[in-house]
């Protein structure tokens, strides 16, 4: 599909949606994908771009960021306590907070260095075993404790539906559970699904595959 097509999409989404344009973030979702296509995109003006792991992307986003001013770099993936430091010395937004002992290493960390990333909370709305995140009804209090007791940035809250299941759902209980907290942005929408995650409030749509193709 490529770039410009996405962008496009969001832009007839937003409209649609009676959205004001440029209100929909695209985080470019980079993990795995050769370098090359990555620095197309780059060259074409795109600077939001997501990264699954700490390890990958020291392997090539130090160069890019020096490089190519004003790149934001999303972590989207899970986060290990012990890879804290590393991940905030390199990342602008983290997408995965899952957890009270990993608020507590992220407010150590951020007091030492001075400076917070901007954070969601991952909310496993379908409850699902196998995945990380913060059950639906544990929501309000994870927040509240983030915020006053660890003093993190948190703006948002961020989803992944299960695979089987209408997504419409999920983004609409994300949406109630973020307007219930104060919180503004919804990291919500991939490849499949971003139209529908904009046309409930997704802020930012995380999208790899229709930017860059499958995977290697």
């Amino acid at each position: 599909m490529g770039l410009d097509d996405i962008r496009e999409k969001i832009r007839i989404a937003e409209l649609q949606s009676n959205r004001s344009q440029g209100s929909v973030n695209l985080i470019a979702v980079s993990k795995l994908q050769p370098y090359e296509k990555i620095e197309k995109a780059l060259l074409a003006g795109h600077r939001g771009f997501g990264e699954n792991r700490v390890q990958e992307a020291y392997q090539k986003w130090p160069a890019w960021k020096e490089n190519f001013p004003n790149i934001v770099l999303h972590l989207l993936g899970p986060l290990q306590t012990n890879k804290v430091k590393d991940a905030l010395a390199l990342f602008d937004v983290v997408h995965s907070l899952d957890r009270e002992k990993l608020a507590r290493v992220f407010s150590e960390n951020t007091q030492k260095l001075g400076r917070c990333p901007e954070i969601f909370v991952q909310v496993n709305t379908g409850e699902e075993n196998q995945k990380a995140g913060i059950s639906p009804t544990k929501v309000d209090d994870f927040v509240k404790e983030c915020k006053q007791t660890y003093a993190l940035n948190i703006v948002g809250l961020m989803c992944i539906p299960p695979i089987n299941e209408e997504p419409a759902l999920h983004f609409s209980l994300l949406r109630k559970l973020a307007q219930r907290n104060g919180l503004k942005r919804l990291s919500m929408g991939m490849s499949s699904d971003f139209v529908s995650a904009i046309t409930f409030g997704s802020t930012d749509v995380r999208v790899g595959s229709a930017i860059f193709g499958q995977r290697t």
